[in-house]
């Protein structure tokens, strides 16, 4: 399918092919006549399946089609995201596409840790669009500086971030605000049961697309690689000297372990940044720039903080930490292969990790080869997993040996009850 079948009008056409968009991805081809007939929707897809453009380029269209709104401070559009990030990215993309419109769509970020009179001057000077963090939009209703009466179209990109981050009560107060009578549309990358709640809550009679997840990660070579832990490191820099990947992007499980790891790749010589929630908004547009500008080749990260990187050519995706859940696991590698690219995903797999790894696979039905880097092998012995007590390194007993032991300290060897339990 093309984008000229899904009844794009030319100005959007021509903006597409200026941006070397070739044909719609899955989530467009479906979600975009959907969204263009005036239906709710509900997209399920994981990054790098092209969420924005399933949403932006009607929401353009159908902006266009509208008479003037009466006043220079309302929107027509609003875009709620979780992160600074996000919203600076999905308000790139709505700029990007509405290049060559009829009559000017004007779009606006509004997010915290930037001074707030420049947007309260770029509202007074007339806005359609506006994409915002839910903090930053509550304080200009309150200010008066926005009016929502005009609103027709609301959006919700990552809502299950958006829950996660704790901003179900800020929602619920702009969803007090905003008319009855406009069309919903919310996209995320998960549907935990919060997500599916907030669906029927503001939703009505909407349309469900869900992009299975190896529709979207075809294009991603994923390997994984038995190390042990306090060898992670080593591996990492041999790995960065030796496989050349231009841009990197990194996940660790915390914001200490991103600052430690990039402290400590940068003390041996490899240039890196850390990239999380404790960095202000300057140093995080900063840092961001310098990697999409190329000056920069290796990003540790977060996975919230991640939520707004939206490289096109990122070569490669490390879990030099692995994520808590399979869905992470899929929206992690997602940020490689994007747009027809190839892409390689790395998982650094160790002792203590590969029963959780083995999980991520049944649950992403996948099955990735362990390999070993010569010089980096695994070794040694698995930890003996004590309940109640950290993992201790050493064999592990065999069930006859534990029944010796027991037995050598006078307890019974069968499954017994205490005097007084129910039998």
């Amino acid at each position: 399918m093309s984008f000229q079948s899904l009844n794009l009008p030319d100005y959007l056409l021509e903006a597409l092919d200026a941006l070397s968009y070739t044909q719609p991805t899955k989530i467009q081809e479906e979600g975009i006549p959907i969204v263009l007939e005036g239906q709710d929707l509900m997209g399920e897809a994981q990054t790098g399946t092209g969420k924005t453009a399933a949403f932006a380029l009607p929401t353009i269209k159908m902006l266009q089609e509208l008479p003037q709104k009466k006043k220079k401070t309302s929107v027509l559009a609003l875009v709620l995201v979780p992160t600074r990030e996000l919203a600076l990215q999905v308000s790139k993309a709505f700029k990007s596409y509405a290049k060559y419109t009829p009559r000017e769509t004007k779009v606006i970020s509004l997010i915290g840790g930037e001074p707030i009179e420049i947007q309260i001057r770029g509202l007074r000077m007339g806005v359609d669009i506006a994409i915002a963090t839910p903090g930053r939009l509550l304080d200009l209703i309150e200010r008066e500086e926005i009016r929502l009466y005009e609103l027709e179209i609301l959006v919700l990109d990552e809502a299950d971030k958006m829950l996660d981050l704790g901003f179900s009560e800020e929602l619920e107060q702009v969803f007090s605000k905003i008319p009855e009578k406009r069309q919903n549309l919310l996209f995320t990358a998960t549907m935990p049961e919060k997500v599916e709640a907030l669906s029927v809550s503001i939703l009505k009679d909407p349309t469900v697309i869900r992009i299975e997840e190896d529709q979207a990660s075809t294009n991603i070579e994923q390997r994984a690689i038995e190390v042990n832990e306090d060898k992670k490191r080593s591996l990492l820099q041999h790995l960065i000297k030796s496989e050349n990947w231009e841009q990197t992007l990194i996940f660790v499980a915390s914001k200490r372990s991103a600052r430690n790891l990039a402290g400590k790749l940068s003390k041996n010589g490899i240039k890196a940044s850390d990239f999380h929630g404790d960095l202000n908004q300057g140093e995080r547009s900063n840092i961001l720039n310098k990697f999409k500008d190329r000056k920069l080749n290796i990003l540790i990260a977060t996975d919230l903080a991640a939520r707004g990187i939206d490289i096109l050519e990122l070569s490669c995706v490390i879990n030099y930490d692995l994520p808590r859940s399979a869905k992470d696991y899929t929206h992690r590698i997602g940020r490689t292969g994007r747009a027809g690219a190839s892409g390689v995903a790395i998982s650094f797999i160790t002792y203590e990790t590969q029963d959780h790894f083995k999980l991520i696979e049944e649950r992403t039905n996948n099955s990735i080869n362990r390999e070993q880097i010569p010089g980096f092998e695994m070794n040694g012995e698995a930890p003996v997993k004590v309940k109640g007590e950290a993992p201790k390194k050493g064999k592990r007993k065999s069930k006859k040996d534990r029944l010796k032991e027991q037995k050598s300290k006078g307890k019974p060897s069968f499954p017994y009850k205490k005097m007084g339990d129910d039998l």
